[in-house]
């Protein structure tokens, strides 16, 4: 299945319980061939695999993550390590995380959020999965976890990068991916990221929409509920191919070609 690859999306959330299927024919619509289905928590990713598994002859070809995000660090424990063990070889799953560390409101202690962290890369390592991360405003801590697992991972991504230059920077010289979504086109925070986007290797850059969050703040008719979707991924694409100054199409196609590589997508 060809099209765009919106590579973090959270349709399990409880905002798409009441209309998945036109979301799911929306984002088709738009071109979107493929959604990662994020996993956040056990109870989350558990909920994000059924979900691609039962839409496996849906209008856009679903897969998903399992993870625990820091949010939700202080959940973990023996029984969650086992159950994400287990979700992980699921045949719909393709990443390890939603994981990182996030400082930003510190819901679950720092602490808590290192030894969840570090348990997923482990086990990332161990099932040669990839590893979809996530970090705010924590960047010299994750950055020096991940530095010490990085020789054992196949691939990683951190999702829904906002950082500056010299984060990414950092991060590429780990041979991390970079996931870019709506905040690129946020006049007032993602200004940046057009001068960080110019700098990402072709082959280290991927597109998300983090649905149903960030909807893009320059979305022209934006949706009253302000709730963002798959189809929306067309205009970070364009977000990004303007930043880059590179063909719209051309960039459709990169970050689909790496997306499906990295998490061993079919099409």
């Amino acid at each position: 299945m060809s099209g765009l690859v919106d590579i973090g999306a959270n349709l399990a959330h409880r905002s798409f319980r009441g209309d998945l299927g036109e979301v799911l024919e929306g984002a088709a619509r738009a071109g979107v061939g493929a959604i990662v289905v994020t996993g956040t928590s056990v109870t989350a990713s558990a909920a994000a695999a059924d979900l691609a598994a039962r839409e496996r002859a849906g209008p856009v070809a679903l897969t998903s993550t399992a993870g625990i995000h820091p949010h939700e660090a202080r959940t973990f424990g023996p029984l969650a390590a086992a159950t994400l063990r287990e979700l992980a070889q699921r045949d719909v799953v393709v990443a390890v995380g939603e994981c990182g560390r996030d400082y930003n409101r510190d819901f679950s202690p720092r602490p808590a959020q290192r030894a969840c962290f570090e348990a997923q890369l482990e086990l990332a390592a161990e099932l040669r999965m990839p590893v979809f991360m996530h970090e705010r405003d924590a960047h010299d801590d994750f950055l020096a976890v991940v530095r010490r697992h990085r020789p054992r991972l196949v691939a990683a991504v951190v999702h829904c990068f906002t950082g500056t230059a010299r984060e990414a920077e950092a991060y590429l010289d780990l041979d991390l991916h970079l996931g870019i979504t709506g905040w690129i086109c946020d006049e007032r925070r993602g200004r940046h990221l057009a001068d960080v986007v110019r700098a990402i290797p072709e082959d280290r850059l991927m597109i998300e929409t983090d649905a149903p969050f960030l909807l893009p703040r320059d979305l022209p008719a934006a949706p009253s509920s302000r709730r963002n979707e798959p189809r929306f991924l067309p205009h970070v694409l364009r977000a990004v191919a303007r930043a880059r100054g590179a063909d719209e199409a051309a960039v459709a196609a990169s970050t689909s070609r790496v997306a499906r590589s990295f998490f061993g997508l079919g099409g």
